[in-house]
């Protein structure tokens, strides 16, 4: 049994998570984690909405945190014999449960002399809150050989305690963003992680097997999977390439258009890049740590096309794919509408809103004859945050089943919750997970 410990905004974390590994396998806890019933790791590399994945250890029955640590303090010393030789970096996060600095501080100074006790050496990560940020954990090592971070986790009345396997690792976010040879702020940055949610709300659910045999139980379900290689991922609206990019860092093909002559050449430049700079094949394996380089002209490679095209009358290439009974799969954000800082007036949002409704109405219209009944979309579009959690939205949505869509809805999370915002922003994006119809 796995765990894994949400983003920001949990409902978007659980959605992507039930898409990979089907509703019945995922069990929110609070808005902090979700137990996940895999026998394999979680693919962390490949969880925009993850932030840490662990392994559950054990159950504490009817118990509150003073008497986790308690059982810390009887079970890891128990367990030091298996570490290779060196100095433990050893870290504690608490989820579900208020404590202080100073309290858990105490704590971890107990475990500590406790350890060195036995003859082992050990240097202990100091919270900062309840639980560790991912920098912490990523730059102390406590996913390494001579790490652990060990999780609280609050589940009613009992406690789960669990083993961080891996963590999100926001260098690798940061460089794929930031070090790209080309950028544009204005047209806006679609980041890595939600392009990696988008990718995985669209083309998890398309999966056709899971990794494990009709002889194994069904309670012991992992990954969703097929052939990587089946799967294209088409963008028309690609923008700077962000979702051919992740695309292809999943072993998918990618296939991206753009209005616009200058953002397809950005593209191009992008993914030229992402080749030089990434081991990119159709069954990646993940890679911690740094990035590598790609060698030429290798066979297992993705393919991907860039090309220019107006999304509400341009007509795609399918031609090779379907003749290769390829899957196509689309991912895109569309038009966001003029950036804003502040609320407009009504006249003003009423002309936003009608624009951007229109050019993500003319695609679906025009994507329609092209696609397969059963061809599923993950679409980011705009809506605007009034203040109070209240959003709005394109009118279009109210009408998708006359232009050939069903909506698709989730278990773990409404279609209102997953709207990827902050606070401080008035443009917000509506993932919308559609089917043709």
């Amino acid at each position: 049994m796995q765990i894994a410990i949400l983003g920001r905004q949990p409902e978007i974390s659980l959605a992507e998570l039930e898409s990979l590994f089907g509703a019945e396998n995922v069990t929110p806890l609070g808005e902090y984690a979700a137990l996940v019933n895999s026998e394999d790791p979680l693919p962390q590399t490949r969880l925009g909405g993850t932030m840490k994945s662990a392994k559950l250890l054990t159950r504490l029955e009817n118990t509150d945190l003073s008497g986790a640590f308690t059982y810390l303090q009887q079970s890891i010393p128990e367990h030091l014999h298996y570490l290779p030789e060196g100095k433990l970096q050893l870290g504690v996060s608490v989820y579900g449960y208020p404590a202080t600095r100073d309290w858990l501080l105490k704590q971890m100074l107990t475990l500590k002399k406790l350890i060195k006790k036995t003859g082992q050496s050990v240097r202990i990560i100091e919270n900062k809150s309840e639980a560790l940020e991912a920098a912490q954990v990523l730059y102390n090592k406590l996913t390494g050989p001579l790490g652990w971070e060990l999780l609280l986790i609050k589940d009613g009345a009992d406690i789960l305690v669990a083993q961080s396997t891996a963590v999100q690792d926001i260098d690798a976010y940061a460089e794929r963003d930031f070090e790209r040879p080309m950028r544009d702020a204005f047209v806006g940055m679609l980041p890595p992680k939600l392009a990696q949610i988008m990718l995985n709300l669209a083309v998890g659910e398309s999966y056709e097997s899971r990794v494990m045999s009709q002889e194994e139980p069904t309670h012991s379900s992992s990954l969703i999977t097929h052939s990587s290689h089946d799967v294209v991922v088409l963008d028309p609206f690609c923008g700077t390439g962000v979702v051919l990019q992740e695309a292809l860092l999943m072993g998918f093909e990618a296939y991206g258009t753009d209005i616009s002559e200058k953002m397809v050449d950005y593209s191009t430049k992008n993914l030229e890049w992402l080749e030089q700079q990434y081991v990119i094949n159709r069954h990646p394996e993940p890679v911690e740590g740094s990035t590598q380089i790609s060698p030429h002209g290798r066979d297992d490679k993705p393919k991907w096309k860039t090309e220019l095209g107006d999304a509400t009358s341009h007509t795609w290439d399918f031609s090779r794919n379907t003749a290769n009974d390829q899957r196509i799969t689309i991912v895109c954000e569309t038009y966001l509408g003029k950036p804003l800082t502040s609320l407009p007036n009504q006249q003003e949002l009423d002309q936003i809103m009608s624009e951007s409704n229109s050019i993500a109405e003319g695609f679906l219209k025009n994507l329609a004859p092209q696609i397969q009944s059963g061809t599923k979309l993950c679409l980011a579009l705009p809506a605007w945050s009034l203040g109070n959690g209240k959003f709005k939205h394109l009118k279009m949505l109210d009408h998708l089943t006359d232009l050939g869509y069903n909506r698709l809805e989730l278990v773990h999370a409404t279609n209102s919750e997953l709207i990827y915002h902050r606070e401080d922003q008035i443009v917000a994006r509506e993932l919308t997970l559609l089917v043709r119809s």
